[in-house]
C-alpha cells in the first residue's frame, strides 16, 4: 500500500490557527519554515527579544489555557511582514510582529478580545527560534488512518486541526507510524528520522473545537479508554532537506 502526504500545515503563531500549505522546503535540523515563530507570552514570563530562546509551553497563551483563541484565524504574510487576525470571516486586527509597534497593536487586540482581568501579555518573535513543545525544532506527523480509528471510538468526525500537526499522511495501516520510531523515512524530497511518539495524555487543546473555541469532547480519555494509548502521531528530525508537497510519496521502513 502506498503512503502519501495528504496535508501540510504551518502554525505561524503558537496556539493559534494553522495555515494549510501546498508545499514547503525543509532544512536539516529545522522544522517547517515559520512554524511557531511567533507566540503570545504571559507578561510575567522572561523573554529577551534581542536574544530569543525557547520557553516551555506554560509560558504562553494557547488553546489549553485560553480555548477562545480558536475563534480567531491568523494569516502570516511574509512578503509584507504582516500578521492578520480574522473572526467570523472579518479582519479584526493586523500588525507587523517583527516590530515593536506592530506587536503593540496586536497585543492591544488580544487583550481586548480575551477580556481577562489582570491578564498581561506580549506578542513575541522567536526569529530563528521555534516555540515548539520541546527545545529541538521537529516536524510533527499524524496518520489519517489512525485518526479514522480514533473517530470510530469517538463516534464522530474529528477535525485534523485539533492535533496541530505539520504533516498528515494517508495510505498506511492505523497506528503504523508508531513503528517508525528510531528509523528514517523519506517524505517527498526530504529524509527524516522519527524520534518519538507524541504524548497526548495531558493536552487540553485536543478538546477544543477549532472553529468555535468550545470544549466539546475529551479526546485524551478516548485515547486511553478506547484505544489504550496516550500517544497520537510522531515527531521527526530533518536529516536531509528537500521540497515536500501535498501528494508526495512517503517511503517508510519495511516491517
Amino acid at each position: 500500500m502506498s503512503i502519501s502526504v495528504s496535508a501540510l500545515y504551518c502554525h505561524p503563531v503558537k496556539g493559534l490557527s494553522p495555515e494549510p500549505l501546498d508545499h514547503t522546503v525543509l532544512e536539516p535540523g529545522a522544522g517547517v519554515p515559520g512554524d511557531r515563530r511567533f507566540a503570545i507570552l504571559h507578561g510575567s514570563a522572561p523573554f529577551d527579544a534581542l536574544q530569543p530562546s525557547w520557553l516551555p509551553g506554560t509560558a504562553f497563551l494557547t488553546l489549553s489555557n485560553h480555548p477562545r483563541l480558536a475563534e480567531l484565524t491568523t494569516r502570516w504574510i511574509p512578503v509584507a511582514n504582516t500578521l492578520t487576525v480574522e473572526r467570523k470571516g472579518r479582519q479584526v486586527a493586523r500588525g507587523n510582529p517583527t516590530t515593536a509597534l506592530g506587536r503593540a497593536m496586536l497585543e492591544e487586540f488580544f487583550s481586548a478580545f480575551l477580556k481577562e482581568k489582570g491578564l498581561t501579555l506580549r506578542v513575541v518573535d522567536g526569529q530563528t527560534v521555534a516555540f515548539m513543545d520541546q527545545p529541538e525544532p521537529l516536524v510533527s506527523i499524524i496518520s489519517q488512518a489512525s485518526l479514522h480509528d480514533l473517530e470510530r471510538v469517538a463516534g464522530r468526525p474529528l477535525d485534523v486541526r485539533r492535533f496541530r500537526a505539520n504533516v498528515v499522511v494517508d495510505g498506511e495501516a492505523p497506528w503504523q507510524e508508531a513503528t517508525w520510531v528510531g528509523q528514517d523515512i523519506t517524505v517527498g524530497g526530504a529524509r527524516l528520522q522519527v524520534v518519538g511518539e507524541i504524548t497526548r495524555g495531558g493536552t487540553p487543546a485536543l478538546n477544543v473545537n477549532p472553529d468555535t473555541g468550545q470544549i466539546d469532547i475529551v479526546l485524551p480519555r478516548m485515547l486511553t479508554g478506547g484505544l489504550g494509548r496516550t500517544t497520537f502521531g510522531v515527531s521527526a528530525r530533518v536529516i536531509d532537506g528537500g521540497r515536500v508537497a501535498v501528494g508526495d510519496a512517503v517511503v517508510v521502513p519495511q516491517a
